[in-house]
């Protein structure tokens, strides 16, 4: 039970970062937000008078680095691929990373009307200006459910928000 209390605190945290900094940057008013049921995205809220929803997801690259990023214990096999990994190119590791967690994200499908995809960017060495140069590179599937898809740029909010799809909303 801890683990899905403490999934649902991040879901909660990220969601109220993206708000406070779309509304920032845009202006608009975002407000109230609830946890939803597992057929329905992870968070609603309201844009302005209109309900939307947000499915919430956290960037940690792998899952050794997920488990190191939330201070688990590491086994000698993640440690070992925590050393493997340093071999890769940090903006590589981050677009392939980014393209897997949208890709799984792509395939669901959701109980709305409306809904957003939001990704926290936990990785310490990531930031949004390695992610511009490939986003061309992002393929979404044809069929998809997410009217926006959005990068909270650092785990804190510090560097803002960045769109990752439809590309118009750079």
């Amino acid at each position: 039970m801890q683990v899905l209390t403490e999934k649902v605190r991040l879901e909660h945290e990220a969601a109220r970062l993206f708000m406070r900094l779309y509304q920032r940057r845009f202006g608009v008013s975002m407000r109230h937000i609830w946890h939803n049921e597992p057929a329905k995205p992870d968070v609603s809220c309201y844009l302005e008078q209109q309900r939307l929803d947000l499915e919430i997801a956290h960037l940690y690259g792998s899952e050794a680095e997920a488990m190191l990023l939330l201070g688990r214990e590491l086994s000698p096999q993640t440690r070992e691929a925590l050393a493997a990994l340093h071999q890769v190119p940090v903006q590589e590791r981050m677009l392939a990373a980014l393209d897997r967690l949208i890709r799984q994200k792509t395939h669901k499908s959701y109980d709305s009307e409306r809904v957003w995809l939001v990704i926290r960017n936990t990785h310490p060495v990531w930031h949004p200006d390695q992610l511009q140069p490939f986003r061309q590179n992002i393929r979404l599937p044809a069929a998809q459910p997410f009217d926006q898809i959005w990068l909270v740029a650092d785990y804190r909010g510090e560097h803002g928000i960045a769109a990752v799809y439809p590309p118009e909303l750079t």
